[in-house]
């Protein structure tokens, strides 16, 4: 196997290619969408409006940012600023925010506050993050997902994307706790949701007071003890995360079992990720590009923080996901806003689900978000939103 040195180097006119094209299609969107949240497209192929609690919301403002920091072209910038003062509504919503202000706040606000150093952004960034840090269990020592009654002691695997805003706030501010909180919850994570083989579990409940696991739920996976891909994504993008933020091996160690895991999944598929890893073997076979598109940026970071021959295997493997979802996903066509394809919200179950109710094969803007990262992470860019 190549170092991921000589992988990057090999593949650069790839990258490239892809920006170009990339780049000319979501600075049309960027002026396009400015003015409203939003997540995935309509019947027209322009991006649908959603409420600003949305937990997606941040992604479309967030990937401006990030196209800013490597463009340097101000109408992402622009676009950024706007999508921050369109999320000021969910602070005053009545309803109680939940665990994906990191989603929603931390890549978007931020990222603002380390690109200009606005003052009105970072406060924004640690309010989202005190609502974090206050969902903390401090007897089981996880973070609740959810405020509603029957969840309140679950937690799921997403979770691993939305503390790094916890981890940026305790450096900013120059306070521990909130990295403690992290860590905690990191830890917790490692115990009831990481299986022996590198799968993981989407949703567990946990004992209030020990935080072991009292059952676990299928979540947007196929079944209870399946593995669904974007979970599996979270959580490997989101443990190589907490070791950058922490330098603290149990989480490299836990970000690479997963992404074994993933990619001995994928390879067998043209490395075009399916939405379960689980599904039945006679099941109709469906994709969900955004899990490939996270992974990749995971296992980038991974290779990075691996000596070089051994961040070969994590780089390949990111490079050939990338390359075989920009070949079979992606839509440069500028009149449409819709750029990475073959997204899915959550696993069709025959009798519960049907693809059209589980959002089968659409546009998601998370999609979009992660294989534009992934791309300038290629490129060498070295602006990390999380």
């Amino acid at each position: 196997m190549k170092d991921f040195k000589t992988i990057l180097k090999e593949n650069r006119a790839f990258a490239e290619s892809t920006f170009e094209k990339l780049n000319k299609k979501t600075l049309q969107m960027a002026i396009r969408s400015r003015e409203k949240l939003v997540d995935g497209v309509n019947e027209n192929g322009l991006h649908k409006e959603v409420e600003p609690t949305w937990w997606t919301t941040g992604f479309f403002g967030g990937m401006c940012y990030m196209l800013y920091a490597y463009t340097k072209n101000e109408e992402y910038l622009k676009t950024g600023k706007a999508q921050e003062r369109l999320m000021d509504a969910a602070f005053l919503c009545e309803r109680e925010l939940h665990h994906d202000v990191g989603f929603q706040w931390h890549i978007l606000s931020g990222a603002g506050y380390t690109l200009t150093g606005d003052e009105d952004s970072r406060r924004r960034a640690f309010y989202a993050a005190a609502t974090l840090f206050s969902r903390f269990v401090i007897d089981g020592k996880y973070i609740i997902a959810w405020p509603g009654q029957k969840e309140k002691d679950w937690t799921i695997i997403d979770s691993m994307m939305n503390i790094p805003l916890l981890y940026r706030t305790s450096e900013l501010l120059g306070d521990d706790r909130f990295a403690r909180v992290a860590k905690a919850h990191a830890d917790t994570l490692i115990r009831t949701h990481v299986r022996e083989d590198g799968s993981v579990a989407h949703i567990v409940e946990h004992d209030r007071e020990t935080g072991d696991v009292i059952c676990t739920y299928a979540g947007q996976g196929c079944a209870v003890g399946s593995s669904w891909s974007r979970g599996q994504a979270w959580g490997l993008y989101g443990f190589i995360l907490s070791y950058i933020h922490t330098g603290e091996k149990r989480y490299l160690d836990t970000a690479r079992r997963i992404a074994d895991y993933f990619l001995s999944e994928v390879k067998d598929y043209g490395y075009l990720p399916r939405v379960d890893f689980r599904a039945p073997e006679d099941a109709p076979l469906y994709y969900d590009s955004t899990a490939g598109a996270c992974a990749a940026c995971g296992l980038i970071e991974l290779a990075k923080a691996l000596p070089e021959e051994e961040g070969g295997f994590y780089m390949d493997g990111a490079v050939r996901m990338l390359r075989a979802m920009e070949e079979k996903f992606v839509n440069y066509d500028t009149e449409n806003d819709h750029l990475l394809d073959f997204g899915t919200v959550r696993y069709p179950i025959p009798g519960v689900y049907t693809p059209e109710q589980a959002k089968v094969h659409i546009s998601i803007i998370y999609g979009d978000y992660f294989f534009t990262e992934a791309i300038l992470k290629l490129l060498g860019s070295d602006f990390l939103p999380w």
